[in-house]
């Protein structure tokens, strides 16, 4: 029979490149050359010369035991073949039982008696692996037979090349999978599954975040800053369907508003001056997973026109982009202001006020769950002593627990933590002392107490709050104990609002 090279190598070629399957396209190789080359079966296989083994990784028609892939120690001998036969890529075994290399396989498949050619696929001079032929050895393989699948050496390198890297980045994925399961475990454990105060002064909020965690609703968490509306949205997303996706945090008021529209939709290479390559938004990152939008009032109204699109549409396009992605995440939204009357003064869009509040939880003052203040007080001794590194872990001293149940809190649990962080680093034996908090801090002199600010203006309300918060802070208004952090703010929106109010702040205030 007269055979057309180069039309059997255009055929063999596409049928062993055809699939990222290797046994799907060496079933498709093996039906088209077995009709030019007395065939039975082959088969890839890679050697790992360090430890001495041949990996079959696949065969065709496949072994009905399933065995791919399988790993041969080579005995001495073997061994010693592979480095004497590099000059011979193409050979022929008459018996396979016989040659130190193959005898091992071959024992394996019941085919000793079988005879094959073994071709060494090699690429940039790089010995990758062997591909192989076995037939019954009742036809024995000539020279014409040898020049045919040697026509073949360049294709089944490439394809054994693919196949081993789509391989190895299918491991990755799949250890970047395992890894990103574990720390998402490592998060929970962290945060916490078990709400502090679920039962007893949170015991409402968290009935409504039980109902409302398997559903793929908008929720809008309402609450003074430093509530902990971070916690029950990490709560809500542990406790959802999408608890296995990502859980994406937005602070919305500590990115410029020039940043706002890069940092959530990503932008395109080119876009704009520095963007050198493409980036994925935090939108995009949320795929499949939590977006929570925290302090939802401050986003500008060009940022709350495209969200609203990504919660209508579920859509959007990158900064420079002209292609629209699309993406599943769910919405949870939380701030401290008043979105209604930011609504009617035109500061917040109303369309996307609606769309948000779909399911509002508004989260109490700790002030007004006095009940949770040990246990919390107890949590954040347990974990800043494992931050510290504090081998004896310190009690409140007698009395602590009640003077700190009367304080009013105004900076809510954020105040909390922070000041059992002071107080573990300024009181070194058992007991804390929580000395800052001191007596006069009473509930009774709190300046939010309802009766003192009935007939005050809002603005007289807000300045004498921030007042109280910036005394408290020496003056401080930046850094871990300063005031922007005790009320949840951005250090350069406290200063707008404070130069709003006439509150003197730096030099001006007398402070220190």
């Amino acid at each position: 029979m007269t055979i057309d090279e180069k039309d059997f190598f255009r055929e063999a070629t596409l049928r062993i490149c055809g699939s990222l399957d290797i046994e799907k396209a060496l079933q498709q190789c093996f039906l088209y050359i077995r009709a030019f080359i007395p065939t039975r079966q082959i088969g890839f296989h890679v050697y790992h010369r360090e430890a001495g083994v041949i990996e079959t990784i696949a065969l065709a028609p496949p072994e009905p035991s399933g065995v791919c892939p399988m790993k041969t120690q080579l005995t001495a001998d073997g061994r010693q073949q592979v480095v004497d036969q590099r000059s011979h890529r193409v050979r022929v075994v008459e018996r396979l039982g016989d040659d130190p290399v193959t005898s091992s396989i071959a024992q394996k498949f019941g085919a000793s008696d079988f005879s094959g050619i073994v071709m060494d696929l090699v690429l940039e001079k790089k010995m990758l692996g062997v591909f192989s032929i076995f037939n019954d050895g009742r036809e024995p393989f000539t020279q014409c037979h040898i020049d045919l699948l040697s026509l073949l050496s360049k294709p089944c390198a490439i394809a054994l090349t693919n196949v081993i890297r789509y391989r190895e980045l299918k491991s990755l994925k799949d250890l970047l999978t395992d890894d990103n399961r574990y720390f998402q475990d490592e998060l929970r454990r962290i945060a916490g599954e078990n709400v502090i105060g679920a039962d007893q002064g949170l015991n409402e909020v968290m009935e409504m975040v039980r109902r409302v965690s398997p559903m793929e609703s908008p929720v809008l968490l309402l609450g003074e800053t430093g509530t902990g509306k971070e916690v029950i949205a990490n709560t809500i997303h542990n406790l959802s369907l999408r608890s296995d996706g990502p859980f994406i945090r937005v602070n919305c008021g500590a990115i410029p508003a020039t940043l706002i529209d890069s940092e959530l939709f990503g932008y395109e290479e080119g876009a704009f001056t520095g963007a050198v390559s493409e980036k994925r938004g935090r939108i995009e990152r949320a795929h499949g997973g939590t977006l929570f939008l925290d302090e939802i009032g401050e986003l500008t109204p060009e940022a709350q026109i495209r969200l609203l699109r990504v919660i209508q549409e579920k859509e959007f396009d990158r900064v420079g982009g002209t292609q629209t992605i699309r993406v599943n995440i769910r919405i949870i939204a939380a701030t401290h202001r008043d979105l209604e009357k930011m609504m009617t003064e035109n500061q917040f869009r109303a369309d996307l006020f609606f769309r948000l509040r779909v399911f509002p939880i508004t989260i109490p003052p700790l002030r007004d769950r006095r009940k949770d203040i040990p246990d919390l007080v107890q949590h954040f001794i347990q974990r800043k002593s494992k931050e510290m590194k504090r081998l004896l872990v310190p009690s409140p001293a007698p009395g602590v627990l009640e003077r700190l149940s009367n304080y009013h809190w105004p900076g809510n649990i954020r105040e909390l933590e922070n000041a059992v962080e002071r107080s573990l680093i300024l009181d070194r034996g058992d007991n804390l002392h929580f000395k800052e908090i001191n007596e006069k801090q009473s509930r009774n002199d709190s300046p939010l107490q309802p009766e003192s600010i009935t007939a005050m203006p809002l603005d007289a309300v807000m300045a004498k709050h921030i007042q109280h918060v910036l005394n408290q802070c020496q003056g401080r208004v930046e850094g871990a104990n300063g005031a922007a952090s005790i009320l949840d703010i951005h250090p350069s929106t406290l200063r707008k609002r404070m130069t709003k109010l006439k509150i003197p702040f730096g030099k001006k205030s007398g402070l220190s």
